[in-house]
Order: C-alpha cells, then structure tokens, then sequence
C-alpha cells in the first residue's frame, strides 16, 4: 500500500489569497432569524458561542468563483515572477462552480489568457480539493510533464447562507432543521492560489508532500451539501473525523520520521473553535502555534487551509526556515496531512 506522497524537486513558488469585501456578523444572521429564534426558544448569541465565529465574508452579489479564482492566480504568478506562458497545468478545487459545465477551470484558464498548451480541469474533494491540487501538480512536475503549476480555489458563500437564512425563517422551521443547517451558517467566502515549480526554476519554498486517508464507509452523508443548502450530522462528523485524524496523523509521522511537535506553524482548515480545539487535544500539540481564520472569516472550504498559509507568511508568522505542517478534514470523509519547508 502507497505509504506516502513524497517529493523531492517540488517547491512553491507564489502564494496570494483573496478576502472577500464584505463582513456578515453571526449578531446580523441571528437578527435575520429573531422570530424563529423565539419560536423554538433559541437563545441570543447561540451562533457565536457554539462556533467562535463572529463573522464570515462575501463577494458582492453576482460574482463568480472563476472571476476570483483568477484574481487570486494573477496574484499568485505575480508573486511567482514566472510568465504565463510558463504554466503548464491549472487545476481548480473549489467546492463552488460557476456551472455543472463547462469546468471552472476552462473559465479561469481563459480569463488568465494562459497558453493553450496549459491543461486544466476541476478537481473535487470537499475541504481538501486544494491539498489534492497541489499533490498533483508535484506529481506531474515530478513525473517531467510540466516545469509549472497554477492551483487555486474561489469560494462564495452567499447563495447557500441566504437561502438557508430563508428557509431557517419560515414558519416550517424546526429545531432539527436548525441544528442539520447550522453548519451552512459559519461558512464564509475567499480566494486563494499557487505557484508550483520545478525546484531547479525560479526559486521557492519546498513542498515536501505529505499522506492521505479515508475512512467512507458509513460516512459519506455525515455532510451532505447542495448549492443553496448543507445538511450536517455535525456531532457525528467531528468523530468521525477525529478518529481519522489521529489515524493520518500517527501514520505520517511515522512514514515522514517526522517530529510531531518540532513544528513552526499548523495551517488547519479550521471549521469552528469545537473542530480547531478537538484536534489540537487529539493530536497533542501546542494550540499556539495554530493561526486563527474561522473567527473572521468562517469555514472557507478547500481555500482554507492555504489561506491560513498566505496570511501567516503575510503577518510575518512563517519566515525563512519555518516548518509548516497543512492539515484537514474533509466530508466524506478523509484527512491528510503535508510538510512544507519555508
């Protein structure tokens, strides 16, 4: 059995994120849903208190998560200091789509103007879409089909949290509808991407790679979600989810000889403060050393855990010569865990 993805000439070359511009606060969506509150005698602050979030982002009304994606990937190359005409693979991994078809990708491969010669495509892994981007794009370099990669993720969360704040207002609303929906009302929007080359190329940051698991069986309607709504067996998941962190992480540091707690950074995709604090005790490690976006920005799915990479090498917390550790959980449900050597 494949034990682990290494990588030894792959390097990240740029990295830039996207917050979306406007701040919707849990005070704002708990007002949208008073009468329903005192309905099923649902306390004020309620949203806050179980998710520690006190808000979450959204793109203005109309925009496309190819339009951010592309954005972010103009960013990413930027930073990069490659030319388009260098990239030769885009792989698009957000939950969100502009359509069933044609791929996002081919949207965003467009509005980037990249070379034809580019290959692009979409790739879905719930919360993880962004991590099985990069292993891909390392491997092809790795494998000498490409020299350059572009990944990147756009999310938007406005349709799904308006209309699930519709539906939570209506007098067919239940308590166990709002605790199945709950989960749809802490995500929030974002952009991401990034550069992977080939490390002989234009200098970078090593991806060192990393191992994935999955636990299905049972758990794939742990979180079901549709464009406008998401139904979340929330306790339910976060177990699941738990037993098969423990299980990716103990594997990894074994398969990587790595030293679980010799990290500079762990760049979590972070669902709310019960899901970033259950991992920190499962795992053991040192809570500080976590960056904190769900409290701001909410879960931004697969553009969450390389956002809190981007924001953490911004803020100065990941310099020259940090260890990094990227880590998720993703619906359906799998774990995985990578390195990165600044």
């Amino acid at each position: 059995m494949r034990s682990a993805r290494r990588f030894d000439d792959v390097v990240i070359a740029g990295l830039a994120h996207l917050d979306a511009p406007h701040v919707v606060t849990s005070s704002f969506l708990e007002d949208q849903l008073a009468d329903t509150f005192g309905r099923l005698r649902i306390g004020p602050g309620l949203l806050e208190r179980l998710s520690g979030i006190r808000e979450r982002r959204i793109w203005d009304e109309g925009t496309m998560p190819s339009e951010v994606a592309a954005r972010a990937g103009e960013r990413a190359l930027a930073d990069s200091g490659l030319c388009r005409d260098e990239i030769g693979a885009l792989i698009n991994t957000s939950v969100s789509r502009d359509h069933l078809e044609p791929s996002t990708a081919s949207i965003v491969h467009g509005l980037m103007e990249l070379p034809p010669e580019a290959v692009n495509f979409d790739v879905g892994n719930a919360c993880l879409g962004f991590l099985d981007g990069m292993n891909l794009v390392a491997t092809m370099i790795e494998a000498g089909q490409i020299d350059h990669g572009l990944v990147v993720a756009g999310e938007t969360s406005r349709f799904a949290m308006e209309g699930t704040v519709a539906r939570l207002a209506g007098e067919a609303a239940t308590r166990r509808m709002f605790h199945e929906q709950f989960a749809t009302l802490t995500v929030g929007s974002g952009a991401v991407a990034m550069v992977l080359s080939r490390a002989d190329g234009p200098g970078g940051h090593r991806f060192v790679g990393g191992l994935g698991r999955a636990s299905t069986r049972g758990n794939a309607g742990l979180c079901v979600g549709q464009g406008d709504e998401m139904r979340t067996d929330s306790k339910g998941l976060l177990e699941a989810g738990m037993e098969l962190a423990g299980r990716v992480w103990k594997e990894a540091v074994a398969s990587f000889d790595w030293d679980a707690t010799g990290y500079d950074t762990y760049c979590l995709h972070q669902v709310s403060k019960v899901h970033t604090g259950a991992v920190v005790d499962q795992l053991g490690l040192d809570a500080d050393r976590f960056p904190s976006l769900y409290p701001e920005f909410g879960n931004i799915g697969p553009a969450g855990v390389p956002t809190v990479l981007s924001k953490a090498v911004a803020d100065g917390t990941v310099t020259d010569g940090s260890r990094v550790m990227l880590m998720g959980v993703g619906s359906g449900i799998n774990a995985a865990a990578a390195e990165v050597r600044w």
